[in-house]
């Protein structure tokens, strides 16, 4: 994969919150069309339209319309791979680098050689965009999770669900969907990553504000 050539981790776009040992197990749930609605669609290719959505009124004065919404859409590769037990990541599409998560808590997990055999992805934090949705596509047809919440700020580790895309088949969220890392079962796996331009990022950090990690399962189903 291109972006681990010239991946440095000491670029990466958040500095990951560790030190902490608590757990927030979430339910596996098949991404079926009935299970993600609300959060999206599942998607059998990337030729899907992204919401983008009109910037909000300051005041009383409504947004004029056929303005506040023509920013219009970025797409690229969405890289991600497994070194060791760290998850890292590159979004050719805004240009960002990330550590997304470990199989083991961050203190005993490796950041080199080979992959490890992994039965949990541990998360430390989300996002939601307020302006767009996001799509994911994976290009090799490989399997994914991807730990979702509904829309609202006073979220907890608790509204979150896992999603598990099967079949090469890709995701679609709307806007201001919560949304942790995307965990890809193989070891390295690339997306179409389509998304709003602007980009705008509401972030949730687990460690911090709740203690713990949101654990993502990568065995079978458990609901």
């Amino acid at each position: 994969m291109g972006a681990t050539k010239d991946f440095d981790p000491n670029e990466i776009a958040y500095v990951p919150t560790t030190g902490v040992r608590k757990v927030f197990e979430l339910p596996l749930v098949e991404a079926t069309t009935e299970s993600v609605k609300g959060y999206g669609h599942i998607l059998d290719s990337d030729n899907f339209p992204i919401e983008i959505v009109r910037w909000p009124a300051q005041g009383w004065r409504p947004i004029d319309d056929n303005s506040g919404d023509q920013g219009g859409t970025t797409e690229g590769l969405f890289e991600f791979w497994w070194k060791g037990d760290t998850l890292y990541a590159r979004n050719n599409a805004v240009g960002d680098s990330y550590l997304f998560a470990w199989s083991q808590f961050p203190e005993e997990a490796t950041t080199s050689g080979d992959p490890q055999p992994r039965e949990r992805a541990l998360i430390w934090r989300a996002n939601y965009h307020p302006d767009g949705g996001q799509l994911f596509y994976p290009l090799d047809g490989q399997d994914f999770i991807v730990p979702v919440a509904l829309p609202g700020d006073d979220v907890t580790p608790e509204k979150f669900i896992a999603l598990k895309a099967s079949g090469g088949k890709g995701l679609y969220l709307h806007p201001n969907i919560w949304h942790g890392a995307v965990v890809p079962l193989a070891d390295q796996c690339r997306f179409i990553d389509r998304q709003g331009k602007v980009h705008a990022r509401v972030s949730v950090d687990f460690a911090k504000e709740f203690g713990g990690y949101i654990s993502v399962p990568l065995g079978p189903y458990k609901n």
